[in-house]
């Protein structure tokens, strides 16, 4: 599995967003982007995860920044999902995982002791170039947002 680092191209991406518009990572040149992928919506880690970056949207947007989560999850799951939850950040559909696999968050990880192949909690900043900064693997869903503001020089 490769890893991406920080001073890369961002991989290009196209995928489905929660009402069923295709949007592209492209849409977001000109301006700083947070992708952050997770395993799976409605689940107690994604949720928390999800409702930090909502509740730091303001303070992200104010820096420049706009905030995509992608995860396998069908379109309408990620609907229920927003609604559900109250979130404002874009959420994006790659069933195929083909995003997250040029990426490098999908793949072999440990999951309560034993080897599998699924998602891989990764978060990844994009420039408005669109080049890597920042790259994440393994991060917790709990405090990571926090933690990304801090490393990005948000919270003094």
């Amino acid at each position: 599995m490769t890893r991406l680092e920080p001073g890369t191209p961002a991989p290009d991406f196209t995928l489905t967003d929660h009402t069923g518009k295709q949007v592209s990572l492209h849409d977001f040149r000109g301006r700083k982007t947070i992708v952050y992928v997770y395993p799976k919506a409605m689940t107690p880690g994604c949720t928390t995860q999800a409702c930090d970056f909502t509740e730091s949207l303001d303070r992200l947007r104010g820096e420049g920044y706009d905030v995509i989560g992608i995860s396998p999850d069908s379109p309408s799951a990620l609907a229920k999902f927003r609604e559900k939850d109250g979130l404002g950040i874009v959420l994006l559909s790659d069933p195929e995982k083909e995003m997250l696999t040029a990426y490098g968050a999908f793949g072999e990880k440990k999951n309560y002791g034993k080897v599998v192949q699924g998602v891989i909690r990764s978060t990844f900043v994009v420039d408005e170039a669109g080049t890597l900064t920042h790259a994440w693997y393994n991060v917790k869903a709990t405090g990571h947002v926090a933690k990304l503001r801090r490393d990005l020089g948000l919270d003094s």
